[in-house]
């Protein structure tokens, strides 16, 4: 492998898999707002928030840390009292109740509006923090930690007025060379030194530790602490397919409803952070697999995703768990001794299944999508490890893997474009 690419997948390794407090939408508000807080200088009188329509569907419903409330207004308040820009997906670590309650009381004067802006990227934040007649504003656009201008008043400190216009390309396929693709993904995961790639490991302890906050406290929808109980209580079996979804639907959970603890996210989002690395993690506790074998089983996991996730774009109408669980069925299918086409079978299996479930904000009940999609990402491992491969005649999948994969971000990037902006009208109605 040459080592431009060698480096490059590396470099997506370290810059997409990154440490997050918190659901990225609501906290991409929080980090949008304290980067304006701090342009001001001192605390606003009032904050005006404007996003694209998919950060406000991701962001109304799904708990904000540690403060037992849903949606932007209590992200923004906190933004406003709160964090150092610096820590970008990590500023609200270390939140007191004292904070929490001055920002709920911030939000309950009226002192925070959010607002909507279309025909931007999905993925935009645009803050303005007023005291008097100064004003402090922060722009974020392409990617959650992403700030692209700041400005005080009129005055320029940060990035340039260009860089807020529209993307005429998905900012998320700029960041990815062209030639990456599964196959190159595959050689680097099972050739790369284990030096240089099990930093990884951490984000399965990560995830491992919020999974785990998620069996013992009463989470969300509690979907990985009802599915341990019906083990335990010899209702289900605890084998690899249960012992997986409880172990990933754990996580989720616990971060959808608002725990503290970080979980590594992947393309921005945590819970699929949690989707790529926990089905993986649970399988290798199943095979006794070694640290070796699981840190490049996790490379390959995390690399499948991000791969997927720069065609398809951080926010879709798809689901993006169910990106994370293609994703994971590739580790699964290295961890047993599966073969690089074994995994280009998987990843068909998942399209043919998966493909078509959508993203209605982001909120506990996606744990009940974290299940599906962790139930079919091992049922597709174990089919493609008999080289049981869904047929080129079926649907929109074809005989090559990366063909396959650009006919599903097709589908959602372009598709769906429609099915997004109804989706939004109907939870708007509610």
């Amino acid at each position: 492998m040459e080592k431009t690419v060698r480096e490059h997948l590396l470099c997506l390794l370290k810059t997409e898999v990154v440490p997050a407090l918190g659901c990225t939408e609501p906290i991409a508000v929080s980090l949008a707002v304290a980067k304006a807080r701090e342009a001001l200088g001192e605390l606003p009188d009032a904050v005006e928030v404007f996003v694209s329509p998919n950060i406000l569907k991701n962001g109304m419903g799904v708990g904000v840390p540690g403060t037992g409330m849903v949606g932007l207004h209590i992200a923004a308040a906190l933004g406003a009292h709160y964090g150092n820009s610096s820590m970008l997906l990590e500023l609200l670590v270390g939140l007191t109740p004292d904070i929490v309650e001055t920002a709920k009381t911030y939000v309950g004067s009226k002192h925070v509006t959010i607002g909507v802006k279309d025909g931007i990227d999905k993925l935009y934040v645009e803050a303005i923090c007023r005291k008097g007649d100064q004003t402090g504003s922060a722009y974020i656009k392409g990617a959650h930690s992403n700030i692209v201008l700041v400005k005080r008043n009129e005055e320029l400190l940060e990035g340039s007025l260009e860089t807020i216009l529209p993307s005429q390309i998905n900012s998320d396929a700029v960041s990815l060379a062209p030639a990456i693709s599964v196959k190159l993904i595959h050689e680097y995961a099972t050739t790369a030194p284990l030096e240089e790639i099990e930093f990884i490991l951490e984000g399965g302890v990560m995830n491992k530790r919020i999974s785990d906050e998620g069996l013992r406290g009463d989470y969300g929808l509690k979907v990985g602490k009802c599915m341990k109980s019906k083990m335990d209580a010899n209702m289900l079996k605890d084998d690899l397919l249960t012992h997986a979804i409880a172990v990933t639907t754990a996580a989720s959970d616990a971060r959808m409803a608002g725990n503290q603890l970080p979980a590594m996210s992947n393309s921005g989002s945590g819970n699929q952070g949690i989707t790529v690395m926990l089905p993986v993690v649970a399988t290798a506790e199943k095979l006794n697999s070694s640290r070796d074998e699981l840190a490049r089983a996790l490379v390959i996991s995390n690399l499948v995703s991000i791969h997927i996730k720069s065609k398809l774009g951080r926010l879709s109408a798809l689901c993006g768990v169910s990106v994370a669980a293609m994703a994971s069925s590739c580790g699964i299918v290295y961890l047993f001794g599966g073969s690089y086409e074994q995994m280009t079978y998987a990843i068909k299996n998942m399209i043919g299944n998966l493909t078509g479930m959508i993203c209605d904000g982001a909120k506990v009940g996606c744990s009940l999508k974290v299940s599906s999609g962790v139930s079919a990402a091992v049922n597709a491992a174990l089919l493609a490890l008999d080289n049981i491969c869904i047929q080129e005649t079926d649907g929109i999948v074809t005989d090559d893997v990366e063909t396959s994969i650009d006919n599903l971000a097709e589908l959602g990037a372009d598709g769906m474009r429609e099915t997004d902006k109804m989706i939004l009208d109907l939870m708007l109605k509610k």
